[in-house]
């Protein structure tokens, strides 16, 4: 709802103490609002000075379409990693390059599947969100497990992590695909973010791509 961007832009600068947003990202898209009207409520914060830029995150190839229509969105912003492909199925890749828009991926790491230890379920918290999620239940655990360790091995011959693999990766499809994808993983320690900012210097051939995309398709 307009009324409810405007309440929340305003409260993230008085929170944050400065005048504009680099730039403001709508989280959903409320099925009950059409896009339209939401993204041309963020299109006035530009014209207030309020924002430099407005995206998206989470939405369809074609309410991103819809969207860019009213105003140039900076980025999507969606899950992408070797262990959730949806954006490239769904069309939101595809979307971004059409439209000259940025993708900035998040759980690049698999949401920790493919990090240094992977997060047992046992020793999650009532309210994490990677308790519902398939990937780590106990019936599938065993076989995402040896696709870790395939891919664990393809990262120690690249002298790499399994972690900056997975970063490597991502940034990878971007030069495939002729799209701008950001990678955005988390970083809990000053130690991994070193490790993830270290993918960017990892270069992976045709051959490495084929071979991921072997073990992981």
């Amino acid at each position: 709802d307009p009324r409810y961007l405007r309440k929340t832009l305003d409260d993230s600068l008085k929170n944050l103490g400065i005048e504009r947003l680099d730039v403001f990202c709508m989280s959903r898209v409320d099925p009950h609002i059409p896009v339209e009207e939401s993204v041309g409520a963020m299109a006035e914060f530009i014209k207030e000075g309020k924002t430099r830029f407005i995206s998206l995150s989470e939405c369809s190839a074609a309410s991103l379409k819809r969207a860019s229509a009213v105003h140039p969105l900076a980025s999507l912003q969606m899950e992408y990693s070797l262990f959730s492909r949806d954006a490239e199925q769904q069309g939101q890749i595809a979307a971004c390059r059409e439209l000259g828009t940025a993708m900035m991926a998040y759980g690049v790491v698999g949401r920790g599947m493919l990090s240094s230890a992977a997060p047992r379920l046992a020793d999650m918290t009532a309210d994490d969100i990677r308790k519902r999620l398939p990937r780590f239940h106990d019936e599938n655990v065993a076989a995402n497990m040896q696709l870790r360790t395939a891919l664990e091995a393809r990262a120690r011959n690249k002298g790499a992590t399994l972690a900056q693999l997975a970063i490597a990766w991502t940034m990878a499809q971007g030069a495939l695909s002729d799209t701008f994808i950001v990678p955005i993983p988390g970083a809990k320690s000053r130690k991994h973010l070193e490790e993830n900012a270290g993918a960017a210097a990892l270069a992976l051939t045709a051959e490495d791509l084929a071979e991921i995309d072997r073990i992981v398709p």
